[in-house]
């Protein structure tokens, strides 16, 4: 897989800026689709869910502000912008995996509004805010329920080859700030002690992808799901298992998220760790992580994440 990710979030990579004409969107789009074929790639990784929202017809989310600039307005004149890159890709010959962010539902709660169907709006106890942000509560089998559905929705409807998360899983921590899920451990503990509340967040992260993975497979059991974690699992100093690095963020400590368990039992088919460092780099050395993580796949395929 040569691959490229293409981030719609903020329009960092496209629609370059919301609001655009379809033809202007469509034009934008088959310039980064040929730019991706000039230089021999062969995967376009689109996200198409950024913040509980759509860049296709949707029923259980409304369309992006980051399509016309305001979440829940359809493009105009009408198109499916995902139908539409799945087309140009198939022309290209490039595979075509779709992006979605499993948690965040709002990235700025003070600068945007929410569309009257965003699930945040519909069932607002589904939902917490951390910092400027709001997000599904991962405690809840209402939230592994909806983004399985969700999945289920695109999977069924597309002709697609992967399903693709990136690094957020639970927030980054925000210094002194705890992440509010109380109420979601207290009321569902799942047998875990409150001295465990880590072990309780990693588990609930667990259950989303295995839900995910298995709602794939019970309905096109070709179409990949990937990947694309933070760069450090855990740090040697944590776990014997883990990097010799200094990290100040790891997947499992911070993230919650137990990349390794899913390689080891088969619940992701690949993995694409996110070495945005230079060989060299003290805390987290490119040179020591690619190693690392080529030694500790566990029979999942690794493809190493550029920045």
């Amino acid at each position: 897989m040569r691959a490229v990710w293409i981030a719609t979030v903020n329009n960092i990579d496209w629609p370059t800026k919301s609001g655009l004409t379809t033809e202007d969107q469509q034009r934008e789009l088959i310039e980064l689709l040929d730019l991706a074929k000039a230089y021999h790639l062969n995967t376009i990784i689109l996200q198409v869910r950024p913040a509980t929202d759509a860049f296709y017809p949707s029923t259980l989310e409304p369309w992006s502000q980051w399509l016309t600039g305001t979440q829940g307005q359809a493009p105009n004149p009408l198109y499916d912008p995902l139908a539409f890159a799945i087309t140009e890709c198939r022309k290209r010959g490039l595979d075509i995996h779709l992006w979605l962010n499993p948690y965040r539902a709002e990235t700025d709660t003070v600068k945007q509004a929410l569309a009257e169907t965003h699930p945040a709006k519909i069932h607002p106890e589904w939902f917490v805010t951390y910092g400027r942000s709001r997000y599904f509560n991962p405690g809840l089998q209402e939230t592994r329920d909806h983004v399985s559905s969700v999945v289920a929705d695109l999977v069924r409807r597309y002709d697609v080859d992967a399903i693709h998360m990136d690094d957020y899983f639970y927030p980054y921590r925000i210094a002194g700030v705890e992440f509010p899920d109380s109420a979601a451990f207290a009321s569902n503990p799942g047998g875990f002690a409150p001295a465990r509340k880590d072990d309780w967040r990693r588990d609930n992260v667990d259950r989303i992808i295995k839900q995910i993975y298995d709602t794939i497979q019970s309905i096109k059991p070709h179409v990949e799901f990937g990947i694309s974690p933070f760069g450090v699992w855990r740090n040697a100093d944590k776990d014997p298992l883990g990097s010799k690095t200094r990290a100040g963020v790891t997947n499992y400590d911070d993230l919650y998220a137990d990349i390794l368990k899913w390689q080891k039992l088969g619940w992701i088919d690949y993995v694409t760790p996110q070495l945005y460092w230079h060989i060299g780099m003290e805390a987290a050395d490119y040179a020591t992580l690619a190693e690392w993580w080529s030694l500790n796949t566990f029979g999942c395929r690794l493809y190493i994440g550029q920045a």
